[in-house]
Order: C-alpha cells, then sequence, then structure tokens
C-alpha cells in the first residue's frame, strides 16, 4: 500500500477514536534500534518508544532470534495447556519482585487486562469491594480500566460505583497550595479523610502507577506512598502497584518504580516494556493473595509462548546488559541536560522524572503556570519536523514524555537534546517567550 492508501485505509476502515498525533499522520514504514523510518525515507530519532514499550530498541537481533526459534517450534496453546515459555517467565519474574514475595503471576496482552485481573485479585482477597484510585491517573480502557483511571478525557462512559480519587502528589500544581517539604505531604496525609467519607471505610485496595504515565510523569515525593499503604492497610485494603511504564529498570537501579519508595506492593502489574512490543500483560502477587481467586478461569492468548520467550529474552537482555545502571547513569545525564533547556527556555515551567522517564510541563506563564496546552502540540509537529518523536500528555496536554529505548546513550542524548532544542525554538515567539 502506498502512504496515502494507509491513511484513506485507516479513515475509512477504524474507528475515528483511534486518534494520531499530528495534523497528518505518520505513517512509520520500519525501525531499527533507537531509529524509526517512515514512508517516504526520512529516518527519526525516538525518545518515546511507542510509548514506553520499547525498552531494548527496535527490532532487537538477540530477542527477535529467540523469538523466531519459538515461533518455529510452538506458536500457541493457551492456559489451558502449560509450556516451558510460560513457566520459565513466570519464575524469572518470581526472583526479581521487590524482596522476592510477588511469585504468583497470571498473563494476559494488556495492561488494561492486568489490571481488571489485580482488582478482580484484591476483591477476593479482602472480601471489599471499594477501590482507591488516583486523580491524573491512567489504568486502561476497558470499563473498569476507564474507571480507575483520573483524567476525564479518557473516560468515555459514566463513573463507576465503588471507585473513588485521590489526590495525588502533583507538587508542581499542588491542589493545596502548598510547597514541598513544608507541606508535610498533605495530599497523602488526605487519604484517610477520603476513606472516611468517600467509601464504606473499608477498601479493596489502593492502585497507582509509581510515576503517572500519561498524567505527564507526575513523580511523587520519598514520603508519599509509604504513608498512603499504611492509612489504606488500615482501612483493611492492599497495595497495587501499577508498573505498566515504570517496571523492566526504565526508573534507573531497581527493577520496578514502587521500589524507589520502600514499598512492597502486594500486587504489581505490567505491560508494555516487558515484550520490547510484543503484547503482554501481567499481574503478579503474593501466593497468598493469588490462591484467593478460586474457580475457573483462562486467558487464550494469555502466556502465549512466543510472547512469553520475547519477555524472558527481554529481561535477560536488560540484566546481561546492565540496563538498570543505564536508566540511571544516562538518565542522570539526560535530567541535568533537560534543567539546561529549562533555563534557556521559560516556556519550560517543570522537568521532572526518573531514570530514561522524563517529561517537560510547557507553560504560557511561570508566574501563573497557566498550561501551553497549543504550544505544546505545536512542540510535537516541530519535533516531528526535526526528525524526533517524543510523547505527549498530562491533564492539559502540555506535558511533553520523553522516553527512549533504555539502551540509548550519552550520544543519543545529545542529539536528541539539540533536536529538541530547536524544537521549542521555533516556536518561542508564539510562547510570548524568546528561546
Amino acid at each position: 500500500m502506498t502512504k496515502d492508501e494507509i491513511l484513506l485505509a485507516n479513515r475509512e476502515y477504524l474507528f475515528p477514536a483511534v486518534f494520531h498525533y499530528f495534523r497528518e499522520p505518520l505513517v512509520v514504514a520500519r525501525a531499527k534500534d533507537q531509529y524509526v523510518w517512515d514512508a517516504d525515507g526520512n529516518q527519526y530519532l525516538d525518545f518515546f518508544g511507542g510509548i514506553v514499550t520499547v525498552s531494548v530498541g527496535h527490532c532487537n537481533e538477540p530477542v527477535n532470534a529467540q523469538v523466531h526459534r519459538q515461533m518455529d517450534t510452538l506458536q500457541h496453546v493457551s492456559t489451558l495447556f502449560a509450556n516451558e515459555p510460560q513457566a520459565a517467565l513466570a519464575k524469572k519474574i518470581a526472583q526479581i519482585t521487590p524482596g522476592g514475595k510477588l511469585t504468583k503471576s497470571f498473563f494476559t496482552n494488556s495492561g488494561t487486562e492486568a489490571n481488571e485481573t489485580a482488582i478482580l485479585t484484591a476483591r477476593c482477597y479482602t472480601g471489599n469491594t471499594e477501590i482507591v484510585a488516583l486523580r491524573h491517573s491512567y489504568h486502561g480502557r476497558s470499563a473498569a480500566g476507564m474507571a480507575l483511571t483520573g483524567q476525564g478525557a479518557w473516560r468515555l462512559g459514566p463513573p463507576e460505583a465503588g471507585v473513588v480519587h485521590a489526590h495525588n502528589a502533583y507538587c508542581y500544581r499542588c491542589p493545596f497550595g502548598l510547597t514541598y517539604p513544608d507541606c508535610e505531604v498533605r495530599c497523602a496525609e488526605d487519604m484517610e479523610e477520603l476513606i472516611r467519607s468517600s467509601t464504606s471505610g473499608s477498601v479493596a485496595a489502593f492502585i497507582g502507577e509509581p510515576i503517572q504515565g500519561v498524567g505527564g510523569f507526575i513523580t511523587p515525593p520519598k514520603e508519599y506512598f509509604p504513608i498512603i499503604e499504611k492509612i489504606v492497610r488500615g482501612h483493611g485494603g492492599i497495595f497495587i502497584s501499577d508498573e505498566v511504564q515504570t517496571g523492566w529498570g526504565r526508573t534507573g537501579g531497581k527493577w520496578f518504580g514502587i521500589e524507589h519508595w520502600g514499598v512492597t506492593p502486594d500486587i504489581m502489574t505490567g505491560a508494555k516494556g516487558l515484550a520490547n512490543g510484543s503484547p503482554i500483560g501481567l499481574t503478579v502477587a503474593r501466593p497468598e493473595v493469588a490462591d484467593s481467586v478460586k474457580g475457573l478461569t483462562i486467558s487464550t492468548f494469555g502466556g502465549n509462548p512466543v510472547t512469553a520467550t520475547a519477555a524472558k529474552a527481554v529481561i535477560d537482555f536488560i540484566e546481561d546488559h546492565d540496563l538498570m545502571a543505564n536508566c540511571a547513569e544516562t538518565g542522570a545525564y539526560l535530567r541535568g541536560r533537560l534543567e539546561e533547556l529549562k533555563e534557556k527556555h521559560e516556556i519550560i515551567g517543570d522537568v521532572r522524572g526518573m531514570g530514561l522517564l522524563q517529561a517537560v510541563e510547557l507553560v504560557e506563564d511561570r508566574a501563573s503556570k497557566k498550561p501551553a496546552t497549543a504550544q505544546t502540540a505545536m512542540a510535537l509537529e516541530a519535533a516531528r519536523e526535526n526528525r524526533l518523536l517524543i510523547g505527549k500528555g498530562g491533564m492539559y496536554g502540555n506535558a511533553l514524555r520523553i522516553s527512549p529505548p533504555m539502551n540509548v546513550g550519552r550520544g543519543d542524548v545529545d542529539q536528541f537534546i539539540e533536536l529538541f532544542d530547536k524544537s521549542l525554538a521555533a516556536y518561542g515567539a508564539v510562547a510570548g517567550r524568546t528561546a
């Protein structure tokens, strides 16, 4: 198909709700390592990685070699039959979870399904039904996933009973008008009043992303989750960490994002970067929690031998190449370069994130912090013109998300900064500031 035929087919045969970032959709033809090429042959530096999914580079050769071998051996059997790839992956995951305490896995096809499974499991284990989620969060596109999500733009139906939303730790836009650390983490302490006033007082679980992905990589202070955990457990609930975007070493130095806060969850969910682009969902829990799910269940494609092989190969690649350390070191270098850009471009109001999960929030004016929503869309277009791919997010659509493959180096960061700087400068006058 030609590029025009592809775009025409998209318009005629896909749900119109399937949106694209750019005014003219970008047709991607192929990819390798940290680069992608469009249908016209233009090369782009990919610093978004398919929404934090390409963890070890596009078309990673060692990973794909194992996938190819598995496809020629056993491609599908469903969870009705045991198979080595699924068993090997589950065993490996059990070895790297926080404290080695989460050892029972259930595999599905996406983060949405993983979170659905986590909520079901929490309700089975506690006997309670109500769930506490966070404002600005994103947990999937199913009915329950959207109910958990704390952003109106991603909730396409009516609210679901039994889900309440607590204050997230959005320090740059504190809902209480306070400043950390003098605030004494009021947003976390408010959890007690929320549960007492907006639930029956007994909850099944709290679910939260250590760093909110679609929310614009909002990163809480170190005290936030320990306070939340204590309050939730005091009301009968368990702790679910949504690691769909923060898992597998991306935050630097640790396998999972929640480990940076010193909290050991009862359930974790994963997807995206676990299989480097192959569709996968993971719900992993403490044995006694997993054992509470009684009766029969099945996942036709969950634990698929090919996908499980890809996921195990990705984990091995991360270990063999010490990518957790690279995320910490190269991520720190990236953060420093972004802070330099903040000094240069007044439109950057905030820089935040961890490891190779970083974001900049754009504002029209630093004093008022008015979201620069239109300018952010323009910056995304300018980045495309400069052959750079980055992401967008935030409640106000004014956060630019940066999540390259975890095996990029300083040279890639320098190339990114050059292109990003140029992209921000392209519309500085429109923002009312000079670059």
